[in-house]
């Protein structure tokens, strides 16, 4: 083995794929390499991936807990045919999944 270079796809930037780094994929069977330099990596993972596929926000949508009535938000659109939780009534009412 010796080091690639590699151009990322996100800034164009060419960037050392290293021996050790193929190694260490190779180890954990990752069977790609990477198609980012280190900078643009750290951006991703710090925005939480990739916000150009999944829309910049998560949208969520104002509702009231059916069971202790305090105002929340839920990353879904409630229809009204079924009871919506805020977070501590829903963890109280489903089980612990072990």
């Amino acid at each position: 083995m010796e080091d690639k270079i590699l151009t990322c796809k996100d800034c164009g930037a060419q960037f050392v794929f290293s021996v050790r780094e193929q190694e260490f994929f190779a180890e954990r069977g990752f069977a790609n390499q990477p198609v980012r330099c280190r900078d643009c990596r750290q951006a991703r993972r710090a925005n939480g991936g990739d916000a150009s596929t999944r829309g910049s926000t998560r949208p969520s949508f104002e509702a009231v807990c059916a069971q202790c009535g305090v105002n929340t938000t839920v990353p879904f659109r409630p229809r009204g045919d079924r009871p919506v939780y805020c977070r501590d009534c829903y963890t109280a009412r489903v089980p612990a999944e072990v």
